[in-house]
């Protein structure tokens, strides 16, 4: 079994240990101004969760890749998330934000960098991976916020146990392209499932808001071709995608394999990080029919570490 794949297997149970941190100190307070910076699969569980604490009235919040931080801003707190603790734009916004602002960070490594920086720290080392590519990690930061804005992730868990074992939406000899797309916070869970099959399997993959799909996009659709909705789906865009000859994929629906990867019969929809698992199995699925590692993709290294 590669790292990758048991690493995806354990999500469930990280959640649940990632909501027990949900009170750890320095963790934003309702009405503060918070920028939350990260790079990468990072930076989606930035906007994820950017957008959910606005959404809750917890106060203004701005996702930034740690590369394009606008530093003549200012924030009651800064959010960093590094699963090595080592990244270089991530501890440089952490280095020159610290000096006016609290900055708390999420990170898998105690021992490295950035909490020497932080003020406060949020170590998930039971989440680590030794995979190149982020799955459980990740997920369970964004765990963790949303234990913190009063999210249920116990039902989020039961959904991830069950998406663990739900037959593979799309099957791999099947499709050539797949979109994403999410609405909300689910944008950013849609950014990050075309990422993993981009890293994986170097699959051709897009992402877009959901609304925004027939504002161009839509133009690539046809068979083939997948798209994939995290969260609620806008009023009859399924039947556009699918009268394009694509593939509409909605986690409301399961079963078999159809032609491409058309789901039979309705449940009731997965919390959308559980049907992001649904995405990485995918990615891996991807890799592994190519005869690729999963484990360490192309062109790729566990940290981005500039000299």
């Amino acid at each position: 079994m590669s790292h990758v794949k048991a690493e995806i297997a354990t999500q469930a149970e990280c959640w649940r240990q990632a909501a027990k941190l949900a009170e750890s100190p320095g963790l934003p307070a309702r009405g503060e101004r918070v920028a939350v910076v990260g790079c990468g699969t990072s930076w989606f569980m930035a906007k994820s969760y950017a957008v959910l604490r606005e959404q809750l009235e917890h106060g203004e919040t701005d996702a930034f890749q740690a590369s394009d931080f606008p530093y003549a801003r200012r924030y009651d707190r800064l959010v960093a998330i590094t699963r090595s603790g080592t990244t270089t734009e991530t501890l440089e916004v952490m280095r020159t934000v610290a000096e006016h602002t609290p900055v708390t960070v999420f990170t898998a490594d105690a021992a490295q960098p950035a909490t020497e920086i932080a003020g406060h720290s949020v170590v998930l080392d039971f989440a680590d991976e030794r995979s190149v590519v982020q799955t459980r990690f990740a997920t369970s930061v964004l765990a963790t916020l949303r234990a913190h804005l009063g999210h249920d992730i116990e039902a989020a868990a039961a959904d991830a146990e069950v998406a663990i074992r739900l037959p593979l939406p799309v099957h791999p000899s099947l499709v050539d392209q797949i979109t994403f797309i999410g609405r909300g916070w689910t944008v950013g869970l849609a950014e990050e499932a075309a990422l993993k099959c981009r890293e994986t399997a170097g699959f051709w993959t897009e992402s877009y808001p959901a609304m925004d799909y027939r504002h161009g996009p839509i133009a690539i659709a046809g068979p083939r071709r997948v798209v994939w909705a995290f969260g609620d789906v806008p009023a009859g865009l399924a039947e556009e995608v699918e009268a394009t000859g694509a593939a509409f994929v909605h986690s409301r629906h399961h079963g078999g394999y159809g032609a491409i990867g058309r789901w039979a019969g309705k449940r009731a929809p997965l919390d959308p990080m559980a049907d992001l698992i649904l995405a990485q199995r995918v990615a891996l699925a991807l890799a592994t029919t190519q005869g690729l590692d999963p484990d360490h993709p192309r062109n790729l290294s566990r940290s981005v570490v500039l000299t």
